[in-house]
């Protein structure tokens, strides 16, 4: 039995399993494009020339022309500005899935951290150099205790964390919204009132020559944070007990593993990250919190965490890569003639060829060693024809 030479090929591009780790999460990027171009196709548009709108609307790729004190490297920092948070909430996913835990509260971690800087330092006069780390420990320390008590509820009653967290995230929404709502409101906007700009984490309409740009001051903490967390899972002994209890929890409390410190451990470092992104997407990027909304970004960044195969390294790609698709969506709707939901189709799209990747990996394994059987069957009824 001969094995498809197109097949053949397609596994070798494929690789062993550690090559599928980043194999995989190219090829669901290539479905997804594929998919996305057959629709721009139906709707009568030309997907190259959407794809790269997306980039240029994003930065990525120059524009026919600019508005006054705008270039591309305006539209470039804009996007970093929207990445960050996202950034922080895909490795927020990922901390937890190193230990089995499931963090889908990551968006309301996110509005309760933003909420309570904004309330505490947002509208303090506290200056630049006090205010701006004020609000990313503050961060920091209300998400990591949201998310430590889902890590405590767990541990304790072993009550489902994605339960816990979908209800947390009601009461946080609904509670944020009437705080907002009664005491924050701005009569104009009806979003909470703009916070100081010594308080931002994102330098708005900064002067840089004839340019005026957003300078993100949360990227260059995200970066950190993404070095901390893969030294954290190859280096030390705290990451190994993560991967071992999200393994095989059982194997790892019979090896003396404290499974339940380590949950709340887990949670509280996941919310933590939340907390981070959260105030630097509403004390950063946006500049104030809307009412009765909780963002995607926490529920896409399950998926975008899925994408990186949990890997802060990956993470930095898939993060980014569905940022400027994101940004880029509202020029390639002016510039091709689409709706914008053409381009959270593409996202939608991506993430779900990227939750699917298990399967790939399933089907990829499953027609090698199938290809093997072949092999072996074919070699051992051509050693039978030569003894007769």
């Amino acid at each position: 039995m001969k094995v498809n030479p197109l097949k053949r090929g397609f596994l070798f591009l494929m690789g062993d399993e550690k090559r599928q780790r980043i194999s995989i999460p190219l090829f669901a990027i290539v479905l997804s494009l594929l998919a996305g171009s057959v629709v721009l196709l139906i709707l009568g548009k030309n997907p190259l020339v959407a794809f790269t709108s997306f980039l240029q609307g994003s930065g990525l790729l120059p524009k026919a022309s600019y508005a006054g004190k705008k270039s591309m490297l305006t539209d470039f920092m804009s996007l970093v500005n929207a990445w960050t948070p996202m950034l922080f909430a895909s490795l927020s996913v990922a901390v937890a899935f190193k230990s089995g835990l499931f963090n889908i509260g990551v968006s309301g971690q996110m509005l309760l951290s933003g909420l309570v800087a904004t309330v505490t330092v947002g509208y303090s006069d506290l200056p630049a150099v006090v205010a701006k780390p004020l609000v990313v420990i503050i961060g920091m320390a209300v998400g990591a205790a949201v998310a430590a008590l889902i890590g405590f509820l767990k541990h304790k009653w072993n009550i489902n964390e994605v339960v816990s967290a979908i209800m947390l995230n009601y009461i946080f929404r609904y509670a944020g919204s009437f705080v907002i709502k009664y005491y924050l409101a701005d009569p104009v906007s009806r979003q909470s009132k703009a916070i100081n700009a010594s308080a931002r984490l994102s330098l708005m309409d900064t002067p840089v020559g004839d340019l005026k740009m957003e300078i993100p001051l949360g990227i260059v903490l995200a970066l950190v944070a993404v070095v901390l967390v893969q030294f954290l899972f190859q280096k030390m002994r705290l990451g190994f007990e993560f991967r071992a209890i999200g393994a095989n929890p059982k194997a790892a409390r019979y090896v003396g593993i404290n499974v339940g410190r380590n949950l709340v451990v887990t949670m509280a470092l996941s919310g933590a990250l939340a907390g981070l992104a959260g105030v630097t997407y509403y004390l950063g990027y946006y500049g104030s919190i809307q009412p009765d909304v909780l963002i995607s970004t926490g529920f896409d960044a399950i998926a975008v965490s899925l994408l990186g195969n949990s890997n802060p390294i990956g993470i930095i790609f898939s993060s980014f890569l569905i940022t400027v698709i994101d940004k880029g969506s509202t020029y390639m709707s002016s510039t091709v003639g689409v709706r914008q939901e053409i381009s959270s189709l593409i996202t939608g799209l991506i993430l779900l060829f990227a939750a699917c990747g298990a399967f790939f990996s399933y089907l990829i394994n499953r027609s090698r060693q199938r290809a093997r059987d072949a092999l072996a069957q074919s070699t051992s009824a051509q050693g039978k024809g030569e003894q007769a």
